[in-house]
């Protein structure tokens, strides 16, 4: 089965690969295709931007088609970033400067309100007419600080106290066993094995 991956984030490509790693599976990317359209995420919410994503691509290249849209949303900000995540801190932001936003925000706010859920909505279409929708979400709470050197985005603020360890700090395979796009995948995994 030849499914495409509809993001150009080269971070999010090597994170769903290494979970979608299955011989049954082969994993295009937009770099397979020319002059793919440029998607804007105009939804106002993750299911919205990922529906849009999927469907834009099926649309293009007539494959069964994932995208995912994931967000932190932060207690003591009111949800906030959540679907703005990837652009918090303005348009064309680093990651950094998202963490550094986040982290100047939540100053001085005590340890037991820094509460956060990381969420993960994978929309996954069939066809122009089906479109299935996948969600994982985790609980975890934002550092003071950036901690480790791993893996992207919020992963060096968001500590996950069983562990007693950031995203940041685990390694990929560590990562992709609890993250919230992990637990995702693999279930949107089940769901595509439904087809072969």
């Amino acid at each position: 089965m030849q499914i495409v991956l509809a993001t150009n984030n080269i971070h999010k490509i090597k994170e769903i690969k290494k979970i979608l790693n299955l011989s049954e599976l082969e994993i295009l990317t937009l770099n397979d295709f020319s002059n793919f359209p440029k998607i804007e995420e105009s939804g106002k919410t993750l299911e919205e931007n990922a529906i849009l994503k999927a469907s834009t691509v099926y649309n293009f290249t007539k494959m069964i088609s994932l995208a995912d849209d994931s967000g932190l949303e932060v207690d003591y900000l009111n949800g906030a970033p959540g679907v703005i995540s990837a652009r918090f801190a303005g348009k064309g932001c680093s990651f950094k400067d998202n963490n550094l936003k986040l982290l100047k925000l939540l100053r001085d706010v005590p340890k037991s309100k820094r509460k956060a859920t990381f969420r993960c909505v994978v929309a996954i279409a069939f066809n122009k007419n089906r479109v299935e929708l996948v969600e994982e979400k985790i609980r975890g709470m934002i550092t003071e600080k950036e901690i480790g050197k791993n893996g992207f985005g919020y992963d060096p603020v968001f500590y996950i106290a069983k562990l007693k360890k950031t995203f940041a700090q685990l390694n990929s395979k560590q990562k992709n066993q609890i993250s919230h796009r992990g637990q995702a995948f693999k279930k949107t995994l089940k769901v595509l094995l439904k087809e072969i």
